[in-house]
């Protein structure tokens, strides 16, 4: 039988898969080097994915076996550990933590995919094993795009981490945007993605939130669909890959940038 959580958990396996063989050929100069996420190295980048996986995965047995979630402490002394290591041992160390995750997640079996539910502090209500993959696909798929767009400018998200995220993207518009910039004004935007034959509105007033198109819309917004999630997430910036993108109106690509400062 095959369960909503089936194609997130290899999506993420093959993402670990190549994430692992790119980092296995990275220099110690590459791992001290500046990486896509502005205040972090690559070995940084590595260690936050690495802590993280640890706690999801601590998160994900506390679901699957009823038993009570870590807490505060728990995270915070994983962070600690990570933080002290030397970048060496972090480039490994996610490799093996991110791996423990992915191979928990494959270990569960159809009852458990359908039936577990998760409880994230952050998140109002239990989350089944899909949506706590989709979380993790979320943090792990940017990331990656972080570590290697550090060595490759030109570098995307996996497409299959893409067609993913982007059917969950609109209720991540609303958590992700952040309208302080607008000044209390208003904008509706016309979204043309051009390689997934999709199109919406956006409206970014007091919340942002994805509608149907405006037939008189502030502005357009044409661009691929990876670049959405970048835009989205706050990784569509210079001089990273901006190909194939188009915006009108008075809000334009660098206050869209605002509204979308990433994590």
């Amino acid at each position: 039988m095959s369960t909503a959580a089936d194609s997130v958990i290899a999506v993420l396996r093959a993402g670990h898969d190549e994430l692992v063989a790119f980092v296995g050929k990275l220099s110690p100069d590459d791992l001290t080097r500046r990486s896509a996420a502005d205040e972090w190295t690559v070995a940084q980048v590595l260690s936050h994915l690495g802590s993280g996986a640890e706690i999801h995965l601590a998160t994900v047995i506390a679901g699957r076996d009823g038993t009570d979630m870590p807490g505060p402490d728990f995270n915070r002394g994983v962070w600690a550990r990570w933080d002290a290591m030397a970048p060496a041992e972090q480039a490994a160390g996610f490799a093996e933590s991110n791996a423990r995750l992915i191979e928990m997640f494959e270990a569960l079996d159809d009852d458990q995919r359908e039936n577990v539910r998760v409880v994230f502090g952050w998140l109002p209500s239990p989350v089944d094993v899909a949506a706590s993959a989709r979380l993790w696909l979320s943090e792990f798929a940017l990331h990656a795009w972080d570590v290697e767009a550090a060595l490759d400018p030109r570098a995307h998200v996996r497409a299959d981490a893409v067609a993913i995220l982007l059917d969950h993207a609109p209720h991540m518009f609303g958590f992700m945007g952040r309208t302080d910039s607008l000044g209390g004004g208003e904008h509706r935007l016309a979204v043309r993605l051009t390689d997934a034959d999709r199109s919406f509105g956006l409206h970014l007033g007091g919340v942002v939130a994805k509608t149907e198109t405006p037939a008189e819309p502030d502005g357009t917004l044409t661009l691929p669909a990876e670049a959405l999630i970048r835009l989205l997430y706050g990784r569509f910036k210079e001089p990273y890959d901006t190909d194939g993108v188009s915006v009108t109106g008075p809000l334009g690509l660098d206050g869209l940038r605002r509204v979308f400062p990433g994590f």
